[in-house]
């Protein structure tokens, strides 16, 4: 049995996970952080029958109990310093909040090397977004020009999402020489070219945060004569990203080390 520690439990995709663990064969619900539920059964707080775990107000709180897995859900904020903290403890950890970079990522990975535990972490867990990558990748093998096109709503506080940063520097690692002329000789307001995300010299990645949308991801690729689109848009729902969250668990305590990206766990 794999006991769990949803970090973010009351949050979008917290709400639906904490159901889907608690119904889950070979997983339990072994503790739950959030603030503003602090207190309450996470069960309850989540509108489902009661489930006898007490949510804590910190994830330092949380990991007073014995548990394997830390699932967070929480802010970009804060997400770096709750995986540091859970593989210091001993736990093994899914990211599933946005928000972290390669470097990030590098430091994480040592942590949890040095300990011998695993960490997997997807800029997004939903089957369609780990396929835009994985056909985006192919393409990019073919095709040397591509930019990313984030968009999201108008609060989300990050920018690029987890999904094209991901994207991004994994196109980045792979791609061949742009044919677009470099972001530091165009003239004019040089920042509408977007940003340059992954090793050098990157890809360009254009952040939208507009109101109506949840999340969508869109790579282009060009030649002379010719686009190629691929698009990933999520829902209104978080049930897309339980299922790859699910499987993350349960991969994780079989990995040492660090592993990014769903589509590195389909296969």
């Amino acid at each position: 049995m794999i006991r769990v520690v949803v970090a973010g439990s009351t949050g979008w995709v917290g709400k639906a996970l904490v159901p889907a663990i608690a119904a889950a064969d070979g997983l339990v619900l072994a503790g739950a952080v959030s603030r503003r539920a602090a207190g309450q059964d996470a069960g309850a707080a989540v509108g489902i029958a009661p489930v006898g775990v007490t949510i804590a107000s910190s994830l330092a709180e949380a990991l007073e109990a014995p548990s394997d897995v830390v699932v967070d859900y929480t802010k970009p904020d804060a997400v770096k310093a709750h995986v540091l903290a859970a593989v210091a403890a001993g736990r093994r950890v899914v990211v599933g909040t946005s928000g972290l970079g390669a470097a990030d990522y590098a430091e994480i990975e040592a942590a949890a090397a040095a300990q011998g535990l695993g960490v997997v972490a997807a800029g997004n867990f939903s089957i369609t977004a780990t396929l835009l990558k994985r056909f985006a990748l192919m393409a990019a093998r073919y095709v040397p020009d591509v930019e990313i096109i984030d968009y999201a709503g108008a609060r989300k506080p990050d920018a690029p999402s987890g999904t094209a940063r991901e994207l991004a520097e994994a196109l980045a690692g792979i791609r061949g020489t742009s044919t677009a002329r470099p972001a530091g000789e165009v003239t004019g307001v040089p920042g509408t070219r977007g940003a340059a995300v992954g090793e050098a010299p990157g890809v360009q990645v254009h952040a939208l945060r507009l109101p109506s949308y949840v999340l969508s991801c869109e790579a282009l690729f060009g030649l002379p004569d010719e686009r190629l689109t691929i698009r990933h848009d999520a829902g209104s729902s978080a049930a897309p990203y339980v299922a790859g969250t699910l499987l993350a668990i349960r991969r994780v305590m079989g990995i040492t080390g660090l592993v990014r990206g769903l589509d590195n766990l389909i296969d």
